[in-house]
């Protein structure tokens, strides 16, 4: 048999099945959209956990005094060690890789009042540079300046849902509020984060007052912690080295004494993120994979099913000289066909229920946020069509291969004479 008369054979004996190819065909055609929606799904929750992580800072890295744990310059073990104002001076001009840093004064169980509404929350102090170094957006009026620092003014930025509570439906810019009997000026308000991770109070909940006009409450000299970025993710473990080498020298600790100043980068517990995303994907990939392989047991009955009614049929090709090559090519022609365009259909049905989709909340309605921000994004990865497509097409080859092995190796005395 010519490499035509194999293509004829497969084709006719296709469209003589058509019923039973079709059904074959939208049964793999199911299993490949589901693959690629799960993963889609899983795609869509990743990126959505990463995004919901980074809203407390992009590439935050935050500082805590502690307690030296090796002796130094002279100094015991043990001795406590207090991060001061004076330090973050030090550290800007001498870390030259650190982008933006700043002092933080975390004031609890402040009373702000507006009005007849009293809210108890917490009060950040912190100075402008916060603002990048925390991701914070506004959704209205302006943020910190320096000038409020330098003139210690009396103005206060809201987060989302201290707005809320304090002013409903209100625009608050402009208005008046007491935090702890003193009168402060709101000039904007947060855009509301969907943040899954804080250290504290979440900054929907707080009022942000310049560090300097702080020194109305408490002394100063010892912030509560200093937060700052680095200037390149790449050099983030070179500056936090410069970072604790400088505070070493400052106060008279080993730069290698972690417990002296506890750094804590928040980027590295994005590991867990990605690792609890990861084998979310891996689990909907593993179910994609078995709908797939549902779909292939299907084709390889249905193929067996064929080589058994086609016997006579195969008998007589190979009476008239059809090799076992040309009829192993024939029925594995058919099974791939059968796959081709059944993976065809899934990926565009896959791409149709994505589209119609769009969306899935997740985080949106537990933060009151509509700007779909926290919600998954459901988008066509073309990791999952091309593995959708190989993990098919290797399904359809082993589950036509051993039907048509059966077909190849048939007598043909003994086909022609079967009923």
């Amino acid at each position: 048999m010519t490499t035509r008369s194999v293509f004829h054979e497969a084709g006719q004996a296709l469209r003589f099945n058509r019923q039973r190819s079709i059904l074959t065909m939208v049964s793999l055609a199911w299993g490949v959209a589901c693959f690629v929606i799960l993963y889609s799904y899983g795609d869509g929750f990743h990126m959505a956990l990463r995004k919901a992580f980074r809203e407390v800072g992009q590439d935050l890295v935050l500082m805590f005094g502690g307690q030296t744990s090796t002796q130094a310059g002279g100094e015991r073990a043990g001795r406590r060690v207090r991060i001061e104002r004076s330090d973050v001076d030090a550290i800007r001009e001498s870390v030259p890789m650190a982008a933006a840093i700043s002092p933080e004064m975390m004031m609890r169980g402040m009373t702000v009042v507006r009005g007849y509404r009293t809210d108890t929350t917490m009060v950040r102090a912190a100075t402008p540079a916060y603002e990048r170094i925390r991701n914070q957006t506004m959704a209205s009026g302006r943020y910190l300046v320096p000038e409020d620092e330098m003139q210690k003014q009396r103005v206060a930025v809201l987060g989302g849902k201290a707005a809320e509570k304090l002013f409903g439906e209100i625009p608050p810019e402009g208005e008046e509020i007491s935090i702890n009997g003193l009168r402060f000026t709101v000039v904007g308000v947060l855009k509301t984060k969907t943040q899954i991770a804080n250290y504290n109070t979440p900054d929907n909940e707080c009022v942000f007052i310049p560090f300097e006009t702080a020194s109305l409450y408490r002394d100063l000299k010892y912030p509560d912690d200093i937060v700052w970025m680095p200037a390149n993710p790449i050099f983030r473990e070179e500056t936090v080295r410069q970072v604790r080498e400088t505070l070493g020298r400052l106060h008279n600790f080993a730069a290698n004494d972690e417990r002296a100043v506890r750094i804590f980068v928040f980027n590295e517990s994005m590991r867990l993120v990605d690792t609890m995303a990861m084998a979310l994907q891996l689990l909907l990939g593993f179910i994609g994979t078995l709908t797939l392989a549902i779909g292939g047991v299907g084709l390889a009955n249905i193929m067996l099913v064929s080589v058994t009614e086609r016997t006579r049929e195969i008998g007589v090709l190979k009476s008239i000289g059809a090799t076992r090559r040309s009829i192993l090519a024939q029925f594995l022609l058919e099974a791939m066909a059968i796959v081709t365009a059944g993976g065809a259909v899934g990926v565009a049905a896959g791409w149709g229920l994505t589209w119609l989709l769009g969306t899935l909340p997740l985080l949106g309605p537990l933060f009151q946020d509509t700007s779909g921000a926290g919600d998954i994004h459901l988008a066509i990865s073309p990791f999952a069509v091309v593995t959708s497509t190989l993990l098919l097409e290797t399904v359809g080859l082993v589950a036509g291969l051993l039907p048509a092995i059966k077909a190849a190796r048939l007598d043909p005395i003994e086909a022609l004479r079967y009923e």
